[in-house]
């Protein structure tokens, strides 16, 4: 590689968006999605709490009531949200499954909406002992 081509390189690197990994953004994120600040409440998320690998995580997410929609946020990945589901009105028990990927041991978010604007949301700390994002 000649060196303007590493020149043009780092500089087209140097112009990529920063990743948003932080608690800030996750807050942030989920009061976008919500609509509001949500309130602890009564959400289901089973996940292992000790991950030996982060590349493919599987994670289960469920509303004891019916609600409009469910999501799922991590403040350490480079984008905070990582799913939402939304639900019609005749599904009486709302629950999504999913694999993700995790950055590293950090704090998972499940936040629930209701049709009628309450919110509300529940975390689950997970240790990760192999890391995803940060492999080639």
């Amino acid at each position: 590689m000649r060196r303007r081509e590493l020149l043009v390189s780092a500089v087209a690197f140097a112009a990529l968006p920063e990743a948003r990994a932080t608690e800030a953004a996750m807050q942030a994120a989920i009061r976008a999605w919500a609509g509001r600040e949500p309130e602890a409440g009564p959400l289901k998320i089973e996940m292992a709490e000790l991950v030996e690998n982060g590349n493919a995580v599987p994670v289960r997410v469920q509303a004891s009531e019916p609600v409009a929609g469910l999501a799922l946020f991590t403040p350490l990945n480079p984008e905070p949200g990582v799913v939402q589901v939304a639900f019609g009105p005749a599904v009486a028990r709302p629950e999504f499954s999913t694999r993700m990927r995790l950055a590293r041991s950090q704090r998972i978010v499940a936040v629930a909406k209701a049709a009628d604007g309450r919110c509300w949301m529940s975390g689950l700390d997970v240790i990760v002992t192999l890391a995803a994002c940060v492999e080639p």
